[in-house]
């Protein structure tokens, strides 16, 4: 997942390089994103690096290199409360009529925090932009806890999830624990283990065996209101 600044920026690197085939400097950056420190910016850099977006080459000053770009290379536009998660590789889908609004189920809160039982009333509904939704079957959940605040998840955030059952590493998935826990959080797996990882430093990491863990959806889509 990229959060906005973290596309823009990518985004920004990418223009000047192929510009003048020199990466930015850091106080470059800073002045193009709007920020007042160049820590920011350098959060923003290893995200990018962790998520495989860029390289930085070694011994050679402002050296970065773009090694992906998200599915669409273009700003996000439209709602500025709504944030359009990257999940690597995929197929575009099809770019829907403008205007389209989309009724998903809506089953309660998931915590971002301590895993809770999903709700699943059926009666409960949310409309989202069409722009959110691509092939295949979604619904929504309501965010409940602040574990995952550094991938920009908040509490009271509405999450739009595509189902399926299985997701990338990497991927922000909905997760079910031994068949009665449900849980958002980044998935990583490593040889026969699961780990579901929290973004935000209060909380661990958990992991699991393979038959503890069960994937339900990954996340496509996030709004928010102010």
């Amino acid at each position: 997942m990229l959060t906005r600044k973290q596309h823009e920026l990518l985004i920004f690197i990418r223009d000047r390089l192929e510009e003048t085939g020199i990466s930015p400097s850091f106080d470059e950056m800073k002045e193009a994103l709007g920020l007042r420190s160049k820590s920011g910016i350098h959060r923003l850099v290893s995200a990018l690096e962790e998520r495989g977006f860029v390289r930085r080459l070694a011994h050679r000053a402002r050296a970065l290199e773009i090694l992906r770009l998200p599915d669409s290379a273009l700003p996000v536009s439209g709602d500025p409360s709504i944030i359009r998660p990257d999940f690597g590789h995929r197929r575009p889908a099809p770019v829907p009529p403008p205007g389209e609004i989309r009724s998903l189920p809506l089953y309660g809160r998931i915590a971002a925090g301590t895993p809770i039982e999903a709700l699943r009333d059926q009666s409960n509904h949310i409309d989202v932009p069409g722009a959110l939704v691509a092939a295949g079957d979604h619904y929504a959940l309501e965010v409940d806890g602040d574990s995952m605040v550094d991938a920009g998840i908040f509490d009271g955030d509405t999450v739009v999830i595509q189902r399926t059952d299985t997701a990338d590493n990497g991927t922000i998935v909905v997760a079910l624990v031994d068949n009665h826990e449900v849980t958002l959080k980044r998935l990583r797996r490593k040889g026969d283990s699961v780990a579901l990882e929290s973004a935000n430093e209060a909380y661990e990491t958990r992991i699991f065996g393979p038959d503890r863990v069960q994937v339900q959806g990954r996340l496509v889509g996030l709004m928010r209101r102010y």
